[in-house]
């Protein structure tokens, strides 16, 4: 069964989810935000089926979000790398992963990755902020 189009939908979250497909672009995207580039380390990193793997990629790519890079001529190689506009996802992923936390997603009770500032060690949240001031929202 295809899943419904939300194209041509004046809602900004539904014209994203467009762009970016499904949950496996999602763990795609996360993967390539924690610096993994090669197709073999993408599938073994989300255990995705070859073909699935390679109509995200192919979708991603088509979309803005990726760009594929050859780094190696024989055998034909290519990596993939965020654009601009796929580093701008961080947030979201961000967010996801608080959501997760917050609401134990995975069942083991412990957060699975910590964000955390690299001078002070001192853990980071997503925050709302007023750009004039930098005050966070409360």
């Amino acid at each position: 069964m295809k899943a419904k189009s939300f194209a041509g939908m004046r809602c900004s979250m539904a014209g994203a989810l467009e762009l970016i497909g499904d949950r496996w672009s999602l763990l795609l995207i996360r993967d390539l935000l924690l610096g993994l580039r090669r197709y073999d380390d993408l599938r073994s990193s989300t255990g995705i089926p070859d073909a699935t793997l390679a109509a995200r990629l192919k979708h991603l790519v088509a979309q803005g979000i990726i760009e594929r890079s050859r780094y190696q001529e024989r055998p034909p190689r290519d990596e993939y790398r965020l654009t601009a506009k796929g580093r701008d996802l961080w947030k979201v992923g961000v967010a996801l992963r608080e959501w997760g936390d917050r609401w134990d997603a995975t069942g083991f009770n412990a957060p699975t990755v910590e964000t955390v500032d690299r001078v002070t060690g001192r853990k980071l949240m997503l925050a709302l902020v007023d750009p004039e001031t930098g005050v966070a929202a409360p």
